[in-house]
This record gives structure tokens, C-alpha cells and sequence, in this order.
């Protein structure tokens, strides 16, 4: 502590005699009811021009306080708005639907009030409220956590008595913490819709959501996903934030009938003048006083009630109005006695919202904590809240600010303790809480960060940033799971930058490789596993040096087409021995990953079923989530571009929609499926809701991916104009991020779409890109560059070149047994024979891609075989 406070303190003590108490000017107006003391000579201290007031201390009156007021005054100037809110409601509950009604506002401007009396004049109405946390980036689905235990209690087992769907019941338990149910974002957002619904079914349903503005992204979308697709149930989702979420969503409940926002505007000096005599109760009050509160709290409902509140602690009614809340509020709690403070300060280590055993964890020497706790219900700083933990008491910090000015009051010191404190406390807690990686993680983290800025840090503060770093990896790897690209991010970059340089964590650099390459920073994820690589090999980690070196290939193949699948399988031959002589699960984990793209890359399905299938045994061997899901996603590719009949490969996956929950891109190929048996309102539908879902999670490469199933869909729909725009975004999307892997194939299909347009001269130059990008052992891309310019050529009159080229599409394919793409290239050069007046030739090819089209189920394809081959036939030929 430094300034002005702290230097006249020390002057005043050196001027002390022994055993006497000399007190100055400010101690005095805080004390003076409380005190006796007689005045001595003004002192001359070092530093100050003019002599300082002094007191002697002679005595203290027990007992003696300031007197506790209710400072429960009336709601000023907000009846306009109160009015909107009811009429929201209104005509919520009369057409039983859904509306997002969001309050904004700057901190104190009586957001929490505005609620509160609403819901005051509720009838006979069912009222979940959830919060969003101030700290922690990951921790998403905190307020829906708090909003699902308030419907179904703490037992999940009661949610069978919601009658929900199985899928929706298993993404709700995923949520809650069951470590075996893995779901997807969207997964959860319609589970907790269906949820919301069920109980508005019985009675109306007011959801309330504290904080917004610090929701992570996925929870907004979760909001907006209910605002925007519930039906026939009465919810109000009552949002309140600070302006700074319309930063993010400039967009937020814009434009949409069943969406109401209003923004707090401050005060007026007559509605402020009205609420100091409210907050009176005829309590007398200095003209020059009342226009000092008035011109400092600007509106503000917060400042006001707060300056009030210090009367009762100022001598004679005289109070300095500080010039911000936040020295407004510290004036407060300067005024409370230290034991109280000290409560405050503990609780404030939890957060806004903090339990009794807690407070006694972090400050055992607190006598008679419950009385402390309710003397500070009275002054209006806390409120009693509803528990986390069953069997203790929660308090509310009446507002934020009130939380933050308790918290900054604590030095830096004491800060890091109790964080480290409560992370102890919280590890031994065996009680369900969700989210308790994150949590520990912060706690962890602030203690580490702390300890950090007060100096160099010894072993405890370096084994404080590894436990933090390994919490926060933990919520890094779930978060990544459920495809919460953004949070998986934060968390796993937090993590990295908490753990020890060396040993170096190859795993956790790999975790967060991965999940910035689903967020689109390629060359970010590419640097990284470099990095890990060489930071491996530095400190002799053979097995750790070569799972990064594989790791490094398979991403780096995706921006550089000189690094092949052969290359990468090469690799994987080098390090088997190492690998397997390891033991090490998670090591063979990647090197199976990484063998399992190259055989993608080789367009071979057997071998990536066979590779697919040893990833996920590895994987479940070692625990290992993302790559279990990344085997399970590519079993599933296997059996769409293998030999599988669609009508087949559709049933399992239809009989199986838990998978829905793990499989990032399942949906997107079941709605190829859905294309290929002609049922294409269906597959738009599907894909539709995938490119938002990917849209939403910051999944950059997936929602290209997306993209370009969809863009394909509508070839296969026979509208080429709206295939052209979707491969487009898709190719724009991935070039965007400096993708190569994806973006050559994906060039060649938007080709295909300028070809089937006319667009001719296009058409060639994606063949070109897609030669140019395309690995020289990438099979489906060669394959369909070829094609598309062997189509070019032979409209161009050049029929030699284009058949070589597309008799060379048909050769690659017979490298594969995939059964579709097959088809297509003899399809293409069926066309090419047509275009050069060899009909005999072109009936051929077009008999090899029926067949092979009726094999693989392809409906809509073989239709369109047959009709070709009909009109030739016709022709007599």
C-alpha cells in the first residue's frame, strides 16, 4: 500500500509518544461516534506545506456503531420499460411462444432491479435463473449447468421423468458431467430447447440470464438457438448485460418479432433527487450534499444508493463523495469492521456468487461467521442466493462492483493464498460440481499469476502454474471434444503457456495444434507442432519427438503439397519400432492418425477402415477422446466413399444417432446419402444446420468442408448455379486460412460447377489451381482435375488430349475401391467420347459407371446413366 494515506499514517506514528495514539482527519470521520479524543497541536510533517490535524486517542466506546438501514428504496424512472417487459411477457404467455427480452445497461444503472420487481408480479410461473462467470475463459455452459440443476435437481437420474428424447437426455447428461456421454454444441443447444420446452408445457417459463455479456460464444448461440426455434411453449428468456455484448452480437435479437431489447438509460437529476428521498425515509439532508451525490453518481442508481449508505458512517452527515464507484465503494468498506471486511474479501476470492464453508476455508480465523454474514444482509452488500453446494449457505454480492472493490482491496500477496487456498479446498471437494476443471484451473492460474508479479517465482509458484496448467489442459482436451473449437483454444493455450518449458507436455502441444487448425490458424498450428518437435528432441524424448514429428507431417500437409501421403507413411515406418518398443498408447494413437490420412489421401477406404478401426482401439486403450472420435469419423468416410450401398450406410447411420453427438462431420455426409437416393429437400435441410453449427463454433475448416458437400449436393440436384456459390464460399473460406490438402480437391468440384454453367475458361483455370495445389499422390484430386479439363478440352474441339487425360482419371480410380468417384470419372469420359463422336465408346464407359452407380446405391446418378444410354440407343446406335 503507497500514498498519501500511508505517509501521513507513518508521520503521525513517529510523532507518537510512547504509548499514545495520535489519529488524523480522515481516521476521525470515520471513527467519531465511536471515539474519544482531544485535539493537539497540528503537526509539521515532512512533505506536507501546511500543518496536519491531529488527535489524541483516549478511549473507545464498546459497542458504539452506525446505525443499519434498508436501503430497499423505491424503482425510480424505469416504468417505461417495466411496462415493455410485461407486455413481452403478455404476449408470450397468450401465443405460447418464445421471446428474448434482453435489458442493457453500464454496472448500478438498475438492471437487477428492473428484474426483480417483473418477477415480484409473477403469478403462478416457473422461474430458473443462470449467470455467466467474469473469469475462466471455457467455461461455457456454466448458467446452463445452474438452469438444468434448478429444473431437474441435483439428480440427473430425474430427467427421465421429462419424457425427452434418448439423444436429447444423453447431450443433457453430457453437460452435467457424465464423462462417458460426449455431445456436440448443437447436440446440447436442441437438448436444452427440448427441455425448456417440456416445462413450459405445465406452466410458463421465465429463464433469466445474468451477465451475458461475458457468455463464450457457444452460449450465446445456445440462447439465440432457443429464442429462435422454440414453439408452442410460453419462455421468456430474460437477458441482462452491459452494452459491450452488442460489440460481439451487433446483431443480438435484431430483426426478430420475438425479440425485445431496451437500453437503461441513467437517471435524470429529478428521478435521482426522487430516489435520494426514497432512499431518506425523511431523513434530512444538506441542500449542498444532495447536489454533491446528485453530480457524482450521473444517473446512477448503484452510486446513489451507495453514497447514501455511507451517512451512516460520516459524523454529522458529512461525507466526501468520491469521485468513481470504485472509490465510492472501497469508502464503504473502509467503513466496515475488519472481520466483515475480511468476509467480503474471502468471498470475493469465489466469486460474485460464494458459500459460508467456503469463507470459513479461506479465513478459519473468523469468529461467528454467520453473524458476520447476516450483518452483512442488512447492510445491503450481500444477499442470500441459492446453494452450489448442499448442506451451505450462498451470498450474492448485491452487485459486481461491490465484489470487485472487496477483491482489489486484498494485496497481491494474499490474493495468490487464498486462490491457492480454495484450489485445495475445491480439489478435496467430493461433491458434483461441473465444470470444476476450469474452475480449478482459474484458481490455480491466479494464484501462479500473482506469485509471478511479486517476484521470481521458487518451486511452489512453479508447481502452482503446472497444476494450473494441467486443470486447464484437462477442460482444454473436453471442450475440444464437443467441438468448442473457440473455448478448446483459450483453455489449451492458457495451459501451454502455465506448464514448464521441459519437460515439454508433447500432448497437450499436439491438443492445441489440432484445435487451432479446426479454428483456421493453419500456420499457427503447424508452427506449433514444429516447435514440439524440436523442444521433444532437445531434451532427448525419442518416443515424445517422433509422435510430434508424424503430427507435424499430417497437419503440414494440409498448407504443403511437397509433404505426401507417401512421405507421411515413410515416416510412420521410421518410427514404428520406437513407438510400438514404447508401450506408449498415445504415441501409436497419432502415428495411426497420422497413417490414417495418408491411406485418405491414397483415396484407399479399405485401408483407412483398417487404419480407422486400429485408432480407435488405441485410442480407447489410452483414454484418448478426440483421437477415438477422429477414427469414429473416418470409419464412417470409409463407408460413404467405399463400397457400401447408400440405402445401407444411411440405415446404420440412422440406427446409431448417438454417434450424432461425437462425429463432427456425420450429418454432412448422412445428407449426401440423403442426395445420392434423390431425397434433396431432406440433404439441404441437413447441411444447412451444419454450416451454421460450424459457423457458430469458429470450426473454420469443418464448416468449408461443409460447404463443399453442400456445393456437391446441388450438382447432384442438377442446379450448378447454387453449387458455384457454395464451393466458392468453401474455397474462399480455406484459402482464406491457407489451406492446400482440402482446397485442391474442393477447387475441382467448384470447376466442375463453371463447367456444367458453360463457364468454360473458369472451369480451366480451377483445373489448373487444382493441379498446382494438389499432392502429387492425392488421388481423388488428380483424379478430378483431370476430368475437368479433359471435359474442357473436348468441348474445345481438342478430342486426343481429352481423352488420354480422362482415360488417365479412370486408371487412378482403379487404384481405389471407391465405388463413386470411380463412376464419375468413367461418367466424364463417357461425356469426353460423346463430344468426340464416339458414341460406341461413350456408351461403354457409360454401362462401366451404371454398374457401378447401381452398386453403390447411387439412385439419382444411375437414373441419369440410364436416361444417356437411352437416348443413344435411340439414336440407333
Amino acid at each position: 500500500a503507497t500514498g498519501d494515506a500511508v505517509n501521513v499514517a507513518a508521520r503521525l506514528e513517529q510523532a507518537a509518544a510512547p504509548d499514545e495514539i495520535l489519529i488524523g482527519n480522515a481516521t476521525l470521520r470515520l471513527v467519531r461516534d465511536a471515539v474519544e479524543v482531544e485535539a493537539v497541536e497540528p503537526l509539521e510533517l515532512r512533505g506536507k506545506g501546511d500543518a496536519v490535524p491531529a488527535y489524541r486517542l483516549l478511549s473507545v466506546r464498546a459497542g458504539v456503531g452506525a446505525v443499519t438501514r434498508n436501503l430497499e428504496g423505491p424503482m425510480v424512472g424505469r416504468a417505461d420499460e417495466l411496462d415493455l417487459l410485461r407486455r413481452a411477457w403478455e404476449r408470450t404467455t397468450h401465443e405460447r411462444g418464445c421471446h428474448l427480452f434482453t435489458v442493457l445497461g453500464p454496472a448500478g444503472v438498475g438492471k437487477s432491479r428492473l428484474a426483480a420487481e417483473f418477477l415480484d408480479s409473477l403469478g403462478d410461473t416457473a422461474v430458473v435463473r443462470g449467470r455467466c462467470l467474469p473469469y475462466g475463459e471455457g467455461i461455457t455452459y456454466w448458467p446452463v449447468v445452474e438452469v438444468l440443476k434448478q429444473i431437474i435437481g441435483p439428480d440427473p437420474a430425474a430427467l427421465d421423468g421429462y419424457g425427452l428424447d434418448s439423444r436429447a437426455a444423453l447431450a443433457i447428461r453430457s453437460v452435467l458431467g457424465d464423462e462417458s456421454v460426449h455431445a456436440s454444441a448443437d447436440e446440447i443447444a436442441w437438448a436444452v430447447r427440448k427441455l425448456l420446452e417440456t416445462v413450459a408445457e405445465e406452466r410458463p417459463l421465465v429463464c433469466v440470464l445474468d451477465d451475458v455479456h461475458w457468455g463464450e460464444e457457444t452460449f450465446l448461440d445456445l440462447v439465440e438457438h432457443i429464442a429462435d426455434l422454440s414453439r408452442d411453449a410460453p419462455i421468456l428468456l430474460l437477458c441482462m448485460g452491459r452494452p459491450e455484448l452488442l460489440d460481439r452480437r451487433s446483431g443480438w435479437g435484431g430483426g426478430k418479432l420475438n425479440a425485445t431489447a431496451v437500453l437503461l438509460e441513467p437517471l435524470s437529476s429529478d428521478q435521482t433527487d426522487e430516489l435520494i428521498e426514497g432512499l431518506l425515509a425523511d431523513q434530512p439532508l444538506d441542500d449542498a450534499l444532495r447536489a454533491r451525490i446528485r453530480e457524482a453518481a450521473e444517473g446512477n442508481p448503484l452510486f446513489v444508493e451507495e453514497m447514501v449508505a455511507m451517512l451512516d458512517g460520516a459524523p454529522d452527515g458529512d461525507v466526501v463523495v468520491p469521485p468513481t464507484i470504485q472509490a465510492l465503494l472501497a469508502a464503504r468498506l473502509d467503513q466496515l469492521e475488519p472481520a466483515e471486511r475480511g468476509v467480503l474479501e474471502c468471498g470475493a476470492v469465489e466469486g460474485r456468487i460464494f458459500h459460508r464453508g467456503v469463507v470459513q476455508v479461506l479465513g478459519p480465523d473468523v469468529e461467528d461467521l454467520m453473524s458476520r454474514l447476516t450483518t452483512l444482509v442488512r447492510k445491503e452488500l450481500v444477499r442470500p442466493d441459492r446453494t452450489q453446494i448442499p448442506g451451505d449457505d450462498a451470498f450474492r454480492f448485491r452487485h459486481l462492483l461491490i465484489r470487485d472493490a472487496a477483491y482489489e482491496g486484498l494485496p497481491k500477496a494474499a490474493r495468490a493464498e487464498l486462490h491457492e487456498r480454495f484450489a485445495t479446498w475445491l480439489e478435496a471437494y467430493d461433491g458434483d460440481l461441473v465444470e470444476r476443471e476450469e474452475i480449478l484451473g482459474y484458481h490455480l492460474e491466479q494464484a501462479h499469476r500473482f506469485r509471478a508479479e511479486l517476484g521470481p517465482l521458487d518451486d511452489a509458484g512453479r508447481t502452482l502454474g503446472a497444476r494450473a496448467g494441467e486443470r486447464l489442459a484437462v477442460a482444454g482436451r473436453r471442450a475440444h471434444n464437443r467441438g468448442d473449437t473457440s473455448a478448446a483454444i483459450a483453455l489449451l493455450e492458457r495451459a501451454w503457456s502455465l506448464l514448464p518449458p521441459e519437460p515439454v507436455d508433447v500432448y497437450l502441444g499436439l491438443s492445441l495444434a489440432d484445435a487451432l487448425f479446426d479454428g483456421g490458424r493453419l500456420g499457427d498450428a503447424v508452427s506449433l507442432a514444429a516447435a514440439v518437435v524440436e523442444r521433444a528432441a532437445a531434451t532427448g524424448d525419442t518416443v515424445g519427438a517422433w509422435a510430434a514429428r508424424l503430427e507435424a507431417a499430417r497437419l503440414g500437409s494440409n498448407v504443403d503439397p511437397s509433404i505426401t501421403a507417401q512421405r507421411i507413411l515413410e515416416l510412420v515406418g521410421l518410427a514404428r519400432h520406437d513407438l510400438v518398443s514404447s508401450g506408449d498408447d498415445r504415441a501409436l494413437a497419432v502415428a495411426a492418425g497420422a497413417e490414417l490420412w495418408a491411406a485418405n489421401c491414397l483415396f484407399q477406404p479399405e485401408l483407412v477402415e483398417d487404419a480407422a478401426g486400429r485408432l480407435v482401439e488405441i485410442a480407447r486403450r489410452a483414454g484418448d477422446v478426440q483421437h477415438e472420435t477422429t477414427g469414429l469419423m473416418w470409419l464412417m468416410f470409409a463407408s460413404f466413399y467405399g463400397p457400401t450401398p447408400a440405402e445401407d450406410a444411411l440405415r446404420v447411420l440412422e440406427d446409431q444417432p448417438e454417434l450424432d453427438l461425437v462425429i463432427p462431420l456425420r450429418r454432412s455426409i448422412r445428407s449426401r446419402w440423403l442426395a445420392m437416393l434423390g431425397r434433396f429437400d431432406e440433404a439441404r435441410l441437413v447441411g444447412a444446420a451444419e454450416r451454421a453449427r460450424f459457423a457458430e463454433l469458429g470450426a473454420v475448416v469443418n464448416e468449408a468442408l461443409v460447404l463443399g458437400h453442400s456445393g456437391t449436393i446441388e450438382i447432384l440436384a442438377g442446379d450448378p448455379a447454387a453449387a458455384e456459390q457454395l464451393l466458392r464460399d468453401g474455397c474462399d473460406r480455406l484459402a482464406a486460412v491457407g489451406e492446400q490438402g482440402y482446397l485442391s480437391t474442393h477447387v475441382a468440384l467448384l470447376g466442375q460447377a463453371l463447367y456444367a454453367l458453360g463457364r468454360l475458361d473458369e472451369a480451366d483455370e480451377c483445373a489448373t489451381r487444382s493441379e498446382e495445389l494438389g499432392a502429387s499422390d492425392d488421388v481423388v484430386t488428380q483424379m478430378l482435375w483431370r476430368q475437368l479439363r479433359a471435359k474442357v478440352l473436348a468441348r474445345r474441339g481438342e478430342h486426343g488430349v481429352a481423352v488420354e487425360l480422362a482415360r488417365e482419371a479412370v486408371a487412378l480410380g482403379e487404384q481405389t475401391d471407391a465405388l463413386e468417384s470411380r463412376a464419375d470419372a468413367f461418367f466424364d469420359l463417357a461425356e469426353v467420347f460423346e463430344l468426340a463422336g464416339q458414341r460406341e465408346e461413350a456408351m461403354t464407359e457409360l454401362e462401366h459407371a451404371l454398374a457401378l452407380y447401381e452398386r453403390k446405391g447411387n439412385l439419382v446418378m444411375a437414373a441419369r446413366a440410364r436416361e444417356r444410354l437411352a437416348d443413344m440407343r435411340g439414336m440407333g446406335i
